[in-house]
């Protein structure tokens, strides 16, 4: 029987982990030959690798679906790779809308970081040093033994163990299960970071951070605040503390190397402010308990940060159908701030919300001509389209978005709506079929192309397009039924 801590510890990719215990389970061992990561996957395979992970995590975790969120978590990735030691390495950062602290490193350049971490951070460069150093795992190559182990299965039920390990971290009870129907198959293995590993990630990342114009100083800081945190805890200690320790000896290594570093002030973005404010909405138990925090920041700090605390009541109150006090606090901020694209979106969302589609759709129409690189305010002028029967406009400005959003499960989704609208089933099934398989949901993906099959008047071109999803649908099912 596994213990739930053992979960965390078998193929664990997450962020400060712990040095190898000294735990007997059962594993596939792997002859210490160094770093053939490289002759055993391909490029393509750690691609295909990474998506199938990625696919797995949506269907046993809540994966963030915001656009806005999504845009600023992978502009500050993009940032930091792009003066990494590989900035050439593709890499994919997203965020998972869970209270517990926690951030990882998967296959293919898949790096997630928990709701709970940026809550915690309290300051940009903290959020910074926790991503460039899970950027420093897949760039130092960490993680090769995983794309080693993941060529004796196939890759779906790799990826999916890999993402039933993350989902250990989340819920031990529920990672424990899926762990314990994958080694119903006899087939299991194991990765953990070794001290050398933990201080090369901390090394390389903190070069990173500093290169990125970030903090260097965070890094020891943000490790202090998880040290003190875990003394609050006693015996009910987050898993995450318990298996991954932040030690003295740590926080004193990287404080010296960040020391080396000359001293200067490195101020918040206003987008890493708002996000934080957004996410604290979104995951708040308690919404009064939320509104009280933004009400006791709006006479503290920068006018700046009284005005996030604004947006963030904006947002208590469009979450809670308060429509009329949204669009006076939107309405407001708008005013202040014209050139502020979050606070005209949320005024534009108000309107969409409270179904004002007319105003809605006004107010889009104006934002995506004023912000015309914001993924999320095109996003939502879709939307906007589609509620007031513009499904062809919608579906063209569906087609015209760049290559990384039409990869999003939310583009899928979008399309299935457009071409219900246009009444061509078909067409609707197929791209809810992609939108099933992206949320790593294959069997109800096999039986939408099966329902868009039954269809009428389906020309040569389109039944040839299902022929070749469908069956590699069942082929991806059968390959993760294989060793189960």
């Amino acid at each position: 029987m596994f213990k739930p801590y053992v979960v965390t510890l078998a193929l664990s990719l997450a962020l400060f982990a712990a040095p190898q215990q000294a735990i007997e389970i059962n594993k596939i061992e792997l002859p210490d030959m160094g770093d053939s990561s490289g002759t055993l996957i391909t490029p393509a395979e750690e691609k295909e690798f990474g998506e199938a992970f990625f696919r797995s995590l949506h269907a046993q975790i809540s994966i963030n679906q915001d656009a806005e969120i999504q845009e600023y978590i992978q502009s500050i990735g993009q940032k930091l790779v792009a003066n990494s030691d590989a900035p050439g390495h593709p890499f994919h950062f997203f965020v998972v809308m869970e209270n517990d602290i926690n951030a990882f490193a998967g296959p293919g350049g898949y790096i997630g970081v928990n709701s709970g971490l940026i809550l915690m951070t309290e300051a940009e460069s903290e959020l910074a040093s926790v991503m460039a150093h899970e950027i420093a795992h897949v760039t130092q190559r960490h993680l090769f033994r995983a794309a080693e182990a993941a060529g004796r299965l196939s890759i779906p039920t790799a990826a999916a163990t890999l993402a039933a390990i993350l989902l250990g971290t989340q819920s031990p009870t529920l990672g424990q299960a899926a762990i314990m129907a994958i080694q119903a198959g006899s087939v299991q293995f194991q990765i953990d970071f070794t001290r050398e590993n933990e201080a090369e990630a901390d090394r390389v990342g903190m070069q990173t951070l500093a290169s990125s114009q970030f903090d260097p100083r965070s890094m020891p800081t943000f490790f202090e605040r998880l040290q003190q945190s875990s003394r609050y805890y006693g015996q009910a200690i987050p898993e995450f503390l318990r298996t991954h320790p932040v030690t003295a000896s740590r926080i004193s290594d990287t404080r010296g190397r960040a020391e080396t570093y000359p001293y200067k002030q490195y101020p918040d973005s206003l987008g890493y402010q708002l996000t934080k404010a957004k996410i604290r909405v979104l995951t708040a138990t308690d919404t009064a308990e939320a509104l009280k925090y933004f009400q006791s920041r709006l006479t503290q700090g920068t006018a700046e940060q009284r005005t996030v605390a604004r947006y963030g009541m904006g947002l208590i109150a469009l979450n809670g159908q308060q429509f009329k006090e949204a669009e006076n606090i939107f309405q407001s901020l708008t005013q202040q701030y014209p050139e502020q694209d979050q606070y005209a979106a949320a005024l534009a969302r108000t309107a969409l919300d409270s179904r004002n589609y007319s105003t809605a759709l006004s107010r889009y129409k104006k934002l995506v001509q004023q912000f015309p690189d914001n993924t999320a305010i095109k996003l939502e002028y879709i939307s906007s389209l589609l509620k007031t029967g513009n499904a062809e406009q919608a579906r063209k400005n569906l087609f015209s978005l760049n290559f990384d959003t039409q990869k999003l499960p939310i583009y899928w989704q979008l399309m299935a709506q457009v071409y219900s609208n246009l009444n061509q089933p078909a067409e609707s099934h197929r791209y809810l079929a992609e939108y099933y398989y992206a949320m790593g949901q294959t069997k109800d993906a096999i039986l939408q192309i099966r329902l868009a099959q039954k269809s009428k008047g389906l020309n040569f071109q389109l039944s040839s397009i299902l022929s070749e999803r469908l069956n590699f649908f069942l082929t991806q099912e059968q390959e993760a039924m294989r060793n189960h």
